[in-house]
């Protein structure tokens, strides 16, 4: 038989006066997956967190864990626990006291905690280090004692609010791969909210993009990217090219369709070809003119303006192309290129 969904969301409300912060929400959240809330501030994604929680109560709609409705339940009697952005240390704590004072709350020997909290110190790669105190830790390193802190009381669902926002660029890449590592290693359900869709596509099993208190979208980190099924996820999930009206229509060979439609192409699906190009039958094809070039080392960014209208962002790899080959191309004529299986017809915002 198998296991209940270790989250399940069945039209969930939560309104402050005339704000819907979220607004009628279904989800499903399953067991053992790394399962993302992604979108802007304010879109619903950290009050749901509170919900699973029990920080907040919600308005109307059932919130179940493994099976068992936990709508009214305090958080202290949910099988949850949850990592804070700013860590919530002790600071005349040692590293090990942090760790297993969820264990001394419930009268845990000592015997016993000093060894769990040794297994936590492991897990998180923090061997050797339950003596400091947290002031004497790095940033990264007093992320992971929170880990392991939340850890060490064997929840079946770990909560994550946005616990690597106050790292640096390397170190919240770093932690994005343990985070990951340790959620396999374990095996329990991690539900982690972010507003970095970098740190959503990396480590995510699946993601809910959440916009105005409701979800737009859920899928895996590919079906997001690839297969948008709106303007806001294709523009929020990576970068993305809009194409829409009579621009569209004319691309893709309808001019006479009067139908507004719009499509959707990711930067690194265009090539960038001279203009007398060949087009082949698989491929759409558009001419224009290089605006602007912008140089990031591993690749460049082409901002082309068409001359049907509008403007297509273009990004290639710098395997063959210097700087100064980068920069020269500003201002040339070309044809920009792209496979018809690349374009996603999407739903406008409007």
């Amino acid at each position: 038989m198998s296991k209940p969904a270790a989250i399940n969301f069945s039209n969930v409300s939560r309104h402050f006066g005339d704000l819907r912060a979220v607004d009628n929400i279904s989800m499903e959240v399953h067991d053992g997956e790394f399962f993302s809330m992604l979108g802007p501030s304010g879109s619903g994604k950290t009050t749901s967190l509170r919900l699973i929680a029990g920080f907040d109560r919600p308005d109307s709609g059932k919130i179940q864990v493994y099976g068992e409705d936990v709508s009214d339940l305090p958080p202290y009697e949910r099988p949850v626990n949850t990592v804070f952005q700013d860590y919530a240390l002790f600071p005349h704590m040692t590293v090990s006291e942090n760790i297993a004072y969820g264990l001394m709350i419930r009268r845990v020997s000592k015997a016993e905690r000093a060894k769990r909290a040794n297994e936590m110190l492991e897990l998180v790669r923090l061997p050797g280090l339950g003596d400091r105190k947290p002031s004497q830790l790095s940033g990264g390193q007093r992320q992971r004692v929170a880990l392991a802190r939340a850890l060490i009381n064997q929840p079946k669902v770990l909560l994550l609010d946005e616990p690597l926002g106050a790292l640096d660029l390397k170190l919240r890449q770093q932690m994005q791969i343990e985070l990951k590592n340790i959620q396999q290693t374990i095996g329990i359900t991690f539900i982690f909210v972010t507003h970095d869709q970098e740190e959503a596509l990396t480590m995510s099993d699946r993601i809910a993009v959440f916009n105005h208190g409701r979800i737009e979208q859920i899928g895996t980190p590919a079906e997001l990217y690839e297969h948008p099924i709106s303007a806001f996820v294709a523009g929020f999930v990576g970068v993305s090219n809009f194409v829409g009206d009579e621009v569209a229509r004319t691309i893709m060979g309808r001019p006479e369709t009067g139908i507004p439609e719009m499509f959707t192409i990711r930067p690194e699906k265009i090539h960038i070809a001279e203009v007398d190009a060949k087009v082949d039958s698989d491929m759409y094809s558009a001419e224009g003119r290089i605006r602007e070039v912008v140089y990031l080392g591993i690749y460049t960014r082409y901002i082309v303006a068409l001359e049907l209208g509008g403007e297509l962002t273009v990004v290639e790899q710098n395997l063959n192309t210097t700087s100064m080959d980068a920069l020269a191309t500003r201002g040339k004529s070309v044809r920009l290129l792209w496979k018809r299986e690349h374009i996603q017809s999407i739903k406008s915002n409007r």
